[in-house]
């Protein structure tokens, strides 16, 4: 499920053009929608880190207490992006849900154009393969921050925006579709916004069928926060909440 909050251009974004800061850290909600009942399922927890040349993102998703009879989740994620491009330099994704456990290590050489990653049960068992890289591409971390320093006028005109992104040692290319703008849109415990409502594709496998797209409500401001993100699973269906922020670059525009 946190994979959700983890998802244009070709061209690298200068740092000084960033909608976000060192420091931000944003909290994330989740509920899991079986039988027609909303339970509580989890957080999601995304803080930027300053270290150096590099924005280090650090992504914890974890369930709560009362819902791990049902699953157990256990997720980290580290992003590792050039201050100046903001392209990423090193990923890891270490996870645990139910009885699935994952790590995987994306190394980007862009002096030689390819990626090496590093995939497997557990970090001892994770073994190497090396992918040619003709064209930027990104991790699950960096593109969600990547989207974010799109031009909004621009999407709204454009109605698109095309990403690559690297996941189990394969290229998907990707794409996020504005479908309208929404004022007043109510975030449960954050307020009115006004929102892009936009479309995204999914990664078919596991949790999701094929061709399933999720709904992602954009802030149309200039922090531009994923605000609420719906997507429909193998089984019942899942939300991501903004719960709560600190440190963000710009005031969010809430219209309480």
């Amino acid at each position: 499920m946190f994979f959700l909050l983890l998802m244009f251009g070709v061209y690298p974004l200068s740092a000084r053009e960033t909608p976000f800061v060192a420091g931000e850290k944003i909290v994330y909600k989740l509920y899991y929608n079986w039988n027609f009942v909303w339970l509580s399922a989890g957080e999601v927890v995304f803080e930027i880190k300053d270290e150096g040349d590099v924005y280090h993102i650090e992504v914890t998703g974890r369930t709560y207490a009362s819902y791990e009879w049902f699953y157990k989740v256990r997720d980290k994620y580290h992003s590792y992006i050039d201050k100046n491009t903001l392209l990423p330099v090193l990923y890891i994704r270490d996870i645990q849900q139910g009885t699935y456990i994952h790590y995987e290590k994306i190394e980007f050489d862009y002096v030689n154009k390819k990626i090496t990653s590093y995939t497997g049960r557990t970090i001892k068992e994770a073994r190497p393969k090396v992918i040619p890289m003709p064209y930027n591409v990104y991790d699950l971390v960096s593109s969600m921050y990547f989207l974010r320093g799109i031009n909004l006028n621009e999407f709204k005109s454009s109605k698109k925006v095309d990403f690559s992104l690297v996941l189990d040692n394969k290229i998907y290319n990707m794409d996020l579709v504005c479908q309208k703008e929404r004022k007043n849109f109510s975030v449960k415990e954050s307020g009115n916004f006004n929102v892009l409502e936009c479309q995204g594709e999914l990664i078919s496998g596991g949790m999701f069928k094929e061709d399933t797209k999720m709904k992602v409500y954009v802030g149309d401001d200039e922090n531009k926060l994923p605000l609420v993100i719906e997507s429909p699973l193998a089984v019942g269906s899942v939300k991501a909440v903004l719960k709560s922020y600190e440190n963000l670059k710009h005031p969010l525009s809430s219209k309480r």
